[in-house]
């Protein structure tokens, strides 16, 4: 039986109906079809086949999604990768994907060049060398009928890179069958999408979470996803709210804590907003009841992953638990196990496995890796996670950033969230330190714009409210830290500064 991306979620949805948003542009799903075939003939005319893949190296926009579609109508694998990388991360993923065509714009140009890109597709006014085309050109010229390819449910359609945060980046690998049952389980067995909705979310169309919840997910049910160009800030994202009036906002902890400090958020009008997603990493409790008390859009946190594709692990609308990731997305079954691979009872910590529908197929080209992760339609995520009596799954970080503090291992992450409550800080990353030969909790703290606080009043904070052994030793002041590309903790570039 046939199944094609493009068909399913863009050719069969009613033609006049808004599919995306774009500054002054709201293009319709008629418009966006008619886009999306004429790109896909384009990309056939530049040497694309079934099976190959297309590099999507520009920021978010109307092509953006057409081109992604396109790809997915005639049967290629799309990967998607940052637009402010270096010359040296481009030329990685230029040989590690082998695209066949590699989409670009004025803005990640020069560095695709550097890289040594080859048959690029430049969306945008800007002058051409020799193997570069315009995609307006060639658009303009390109037939908009379009037959899809005869893809199915197990073909591989999708790369999602890992963050590269424990190392360079790998791709996992999808058939479009993880696309479709994260839609029908996540999107609409949790959510609720509905065909009133408008999506917007903080981080780009690149991060798998974002792209999904903006132009795939609500494409299911006929809604409309809200893309923008620029980088996300707070001042931006409250003035998108109040311009188009979404009722989904895509969140991460990061730009939640920035929202908050800002200085006019109090007086933004959010009362269009239904619910606000957090994932990409753990929300603080602190800061989930800071969004709370100020904004009052519930929270749905969860946790996902490139390796499964998309969330697995979710509150719910209605049944939110504060500080916990919810219980298992339908259709998915999780574990908490020991060192030994046995089950662990509730309350315990351990480290989670998950199995479900939407499991990647492998790391493309590491087959080391691919074996340790990847069981079947199960993964063992390396994450500490414990469950509660209720089944509410509460994250405990990483493995291999525990620290063993005074004989007892201790969650950095516990850390951060007390710190995190105290009013005056933003954000906060704990990492060990050794004094003396012993190792210490050293906390990283942001504060809010204006705010003060003294490292032996943080101390105090914390001393308050956990166990003796676990307040940080060291409080170190500083700007901003280190995040991924997805936004996430880049424990490790944090770790080299502090070396350094």
């Amino acid at each position: 039986m046939t199944f094609n991306l493009a068909t399913h979620f863009v050719d069969r949805l009613p033609g006049h109906r808004t599919a995306l948003l774009c500054g002054d542009e709201e293009v319709t799903y008629a418009q966006l079809g008619a886009l999306v075939n004429r790109a896909g003939n384009v990309l056939r005319e530049l040497g694309v086949r079934s099976g190959q893949r297309v590099l999507l190296a520009l920021n978010d926009g109307v092509e953006f999604v057409a081109v992604w579609y396109a790809a997915q109508k005639i049967g290629a694998v799309t990967a998607e990768v940052y637009s402010f990388l270096q010359p040296k991360d481009y030329a990685y993923y230029l040989g590690y994907t082998e695209a066949v065509v590699v989409i670009a714009d004025a803005s990640t140009l020069p560095a695709l060049r550097e890289a040594g890109a080859r048959n690029l597709l430049v969306v945008g006014d800007v002058d051409l060398l020799p193997g570069e085309h315009s995609f307006s050109t060639l658009i303009a010229s390109a037939s908009a009928e379009l037959e899809a390819a005869p893809t199915t449910l197990d073909d591989v359609a999708i790369w999602k890179f890992t963050t590269g945060s424990t190392g360079a980046p790998k791709a996992c690998v999808h058939p479009a069958r993880s696309a479709l049952e994260s839609f029908d389980r996540y999107a609409l067995g949790v959510l609720g999408l509905r065909e009133d909705d408008r999506v917007l979310a903080v981080p780009k169309l690149f991060f798998g979470y974002a792209r999904d919840l903006t132009a795939l997910f609500p494409f299911g049910v006929g809604a409309s996803g809200i893309v923008f160009p620029q980088r996300s800030t707070a001042d931006l994202l409250f003035s998108l709210i109040e311009r188009y009036r979404p009722t989904i906002l895509v969140n991460v902890p990061t730009m939640m804590s920035a929202m908050i400090a800002h200085p006019a958020a109090a007086g933004v009008d959010m009362s269009s907003l239904r619910l606000a997603t957090s994932a990409g990493e753990a929300l603080p409790s602190e800061l989930h009841r800071k969004w709370d008390n100020l904004f009052g859009v519930p929270v749905i946190d969860g946790i996902g992953s490139s390796e499964a594709y998309h969330i697995y692990l979710s509150n719910v609308p209605g049944a939110q638990r504060v500080g916990s990731l919810g219980r298992e997305v339908p259709g998915y079954t999780a574990r908490v196990l020991d060192e030994s691979g046995d089950p662990l009872p509730d309350g315990e910590i351990g480290t989670l496995e998950v199995t479900g529908p939407t499991i990647a197929r492998e790391y493309y080209g590491d087959a080391e890796k691919t074996a340790r992760t990847f069981h079947g339609d199960t993964l063992r995520t390396g994450d500490l996670f414990s469950r509660d009596t209720d089944g509410y799954f509460h994250h405990h970080g990483r493995a291999d950033d525990l620290l063993k503090v005074s004989g007892v291992f201790v969650a950095p992450s516990e850390i951060e969230d007390c710190l995190i409550g105290h009013p005056a800080v933003v954000d906060c990353a704990v990492l060990g330190v050794t004094v003396d030969g012993l190792v210490v909790p050293r906390a990283c703290v942001v504060l809010a714009e204006g705010a003060s606080a003294t490292a032996e009043e943080l101390k105090d904070h914390a001393r308050a409210q956990l166990a003796k052994h676990k307040y940080p030793r060291e409080v170190v002041f500083v700007t901003e830290l280190p995040r991924t590309a997805n936004g996430k903790l880049d424990r490790r570039a944090l770790r080299r500064v502090e070396a350094e």
